[in-house]
C-alpha cells in the first residue's frame, strides 16, 4: 500500500489536535526496516502524549504510540528479512520518531527485537512496554541478589500496566506480593494475578518519616514522589526498590536515612534507551515466565479508532491492566 491508516497528532494551542487519516508511505521517517504493524498498546506515556498532559511529543506532526508488534515488509538490516515477526518498545517512537498507531512504521533495525518463540503479536502487546519494564524491574532485583526467601515484595500502582505484570511475574516466581492500589474494587483482580496482600495506596502516598517500620525487602514502584520515599523508608536492611514511573510525581521527598542506615538500594529502570542485550534477556524471560492465563486476565482489546478515548481513560486512572490495540 502506498498509503495507510494512521492517527496523526498536530500541535494545537491547547494541546494536540488528533485525526485519523490516510498517511503516505513516502512520508515515513528514515530507517532500514519497514514493518506492517498488526498490534500496539496504550501505556500511561501514550495517554500523556495524546492528551497533552505532559510534553512527551517533541516532533510535529507525530504518529503517537511507543510500542508495536508486526511483520517485516522490507529490510536492509542484516538481522531481519521480510516475513519476520518483530517487537518494538521505545527508542523515541511516538516522541521524536513516527510511532505505532498506524498500519506501517519504518524504523532502525537495531531498535527491533525478534518476537520470542512462544509469543504471538497480540500477547507481545498485551505485555508491551509496561510489561517489559516490569520484567526489567524483576531482573534488577534479582541481580541485586534478592530472592523470595528474603521477605515480601511491594508493588505500587498494582492495578495499572506495570503493576499488573509485576504482580503476576513476582507471584509466579514465589514472592509474597503486597499490592498497593487506590482502587479497592480491584482487590479480587489483583489476588487473581497472585497478590497475597492488598494495601491502600493512602498508606504510602502522604508525606512520611525518614525511616519507617521495616515491611518488605524489595519493591517495584511506578508512582514516584512520596510513595517512593515511603517505600524506601520501609524497606528492610539490605533491600532494594526498582523505580520506573512517576504517576504521583517526579519529585522524591526522601532522606538519605534508608541508604546509610539500612543499606537500601534505589535501582533506576529505563526502558526507552535500554541496551538491546538487556531487552533480549527481558523478552526471553517474559516468554518463559509470564503466566498466559494471568496475562489474559489483565488484558482488554480495542480497535485503533478507540485509542484516543482509551488514552484519556488511562491518565484518569480508569484503565485496569493492559490494553491491546488491534491495528490489523
Amino acid at each position: 500500500m502506498t498509503s495507510f491508516k494512521a492517527l496523526v497528532a498536530t500541535k494545537g494551542e491547547t494541546g494536540p489536535s488528533l485525526a485519523f487519516t490516510d498517511f503516505a508511505e513516502s512520508d515515513l521517517m528514515e530507517g532500514d526496516v519497514t514493518v506492517r504493524v498488526t498490534h500496539s498498546t496504550v501505556n500511561y506515556k501514550d495517554g500523556l502524549a495524546i492528551t497533552g498532559r505532559a510534553p512527551v511529543v517533541r516532533r510535529w506532526p507525530m504518529i503517537p504510540g511507543i510500542d508495536f508488534a508486526g511483520r517485516v515488509e522490507t529490510s536492509e538490516h542484516p538481522d531481519f528479512k521480510p516475513g519476520d515477526l518483530v517487537v518494538l518498545n521505545g527508542w523515541g517512537t511516538g516522541e521524536t520518531h513516527l510511532g505505532a498507531y498506524a498500519q506501517k512504521s519504518r524504523v532502525k533495525g537495531d531498535w527491533l527485537v525478534p518476537l520470542p518463540a512462544g509469543l504471538n503479536p497480540d500477547e507481545a502487546m498485551a505485555i508491551g512496554t509496561t510489561g517489559y519494564t516490569a520484567m526489567l524491574c524483576v531482573l534488577a532485583l534479582e541481580k541485586h541478589g534478592l530472592k523470595p526467601a528474603d521477605g515480601p515484595v511491594v508493588v505500587t500502582g498494582a492495578a495499572g500496566g506495570v503493576g499488573s505484570v509485576a504482580v503476576a511475574l513476582l507471584a509466579k516466581a514465589g514472592w509474597h506480593v503486597i499490592a498497593s492500589t487506590g482502587r479497592a474494587e480491584e482487590a479480587e483482580y489483583l489476588k487473581g494475578l497472585g497478590a497475597a496482600e492488598i494495601i491502600d495506596r493512602a498508606e504510602l502516598s502522604a508525606p512520611g518519616r525518614p525511616l519507617g517500620k521495616e515491611r518488605w525487602i524489595a519493591g517495584v514502584d511506578a508512582v514516584g514522589s512520596h510513595t517512593l520515599a515511603n517505600l524506601l523508608s520501609m524497606t528492610k536492611y539490605g533491600g532494594a526498590v526498582a523505580a520506573c514511573g512517576l504517576a504521583q510525581g517526579m519529585d522524591l521527598p526522601a532522606s538519605v536515612a534508608p541508604f546509610i542506615l539500612r543499606g537500601v538500594a534505589l535501582l533506576g529502570i529505563d526502558s526507552v534507551m535500554c541496551p538491546k542485550p538487556r531487552r533480549l534477556e527481558a523478552w526471553a524471560r517474559l516468554a518463559a515466565d509470564l503466566d498466559r492465563d494471568r496475562l489474559a486476565l489483565m488484558t482488554t482489546r480495542v480497535p485503533l479508532t478507540d485509542v484516543i478515548d482509551t488514552a484519556r481513560a488511562i491518565v484518569d486512572g480508569k484503565v485496569r491492566g493492559r490494553v491491546v490495540v488491534e491495528i490489523g
